[in-house]
Parts: structure tokens; sequence; C-alpha cells
């Protein structure tokens, strides 16, 4: 079961990441906690695997990051999301709309 879990976050990474920046910027660190947060501690990256995919997001071109220092405050990376991505992430919730009603559809109790 665990290896169905870890491929569902990574799954879910993209269209959960694109979503908390869609109305602002955000920090990487900001939307990993925002992500354990909201899921109620289901949902966790370690940086190992978060880091790298706010990266490879930025270099297709979904999101765009800028250093942002701040007095008293270590130097962090804002994220916000691109035209590009604004399109990607319509998309992705289409898509997952889509599959979890069949998933639903199937799991759920048969009807009488």
């Amino acid at each position: 079961m665990k290896l169905f879990d870890r491929e569902l976050k990574k799954g879910s990474a993209e269209l959960l990441i694109l979503s908390l920046i869609e109305h602002r910027p955000r920090h990487g660190y900001e939307i990993s906690k925002l992500i354990e947060q909201r899921s109620e501690g289901v949902l966790k990256f370690n940086v190992a695997s978060f880091y790298p995919l706010l990266y490879r997001l930025e270099k297709r071109g979904f999101i765009s990051g800028r250093w942002v220092e701040k007095a008293g405050q270590r130097r962090r990376r804002y994220y916000k999301l691109t035209a590009q991505g604004k399109t990607v992430l319509k998309e992705q919730r289409s898509s997952w709309a889509e599959f979890v009603s069949a998933i639903g559809r199937i799991t759920g109790a048969e009807h009488a």
C-alpha cells in the first residue's frame, strides 16, 4: 500500500503546488507546510523531493521564482504561477476531477 500512496502523492504534487500559488506567490517552505496542514497531515513532502519538484516546475515554465530578502530573515525564493502554469493547472484540475469521479463510481456502494 505504501508504494501506491507514494505514487498517488507524486502524481498529485504538481496540482497541489500550482493550486497553492494560484492567487499569490509563496515560498517553498510555506507551500510544503500548507500541503501538510490542509491535508491534516496525510500529505507530507520531504525537502529532498520537494525542492527538486519546484525547480522542475520552474524549468518547465509553469512557475517563476524570485529571491526576496526581508530584514531579519534569510533570503527566500517566492514562486508564482505563469500564464502557462495557469493553463496546466486548469487541465490538471479537470483531469483529477474526472479521475476521482471515476474511482468513486467504481468503488462506491452498489446502487440498489
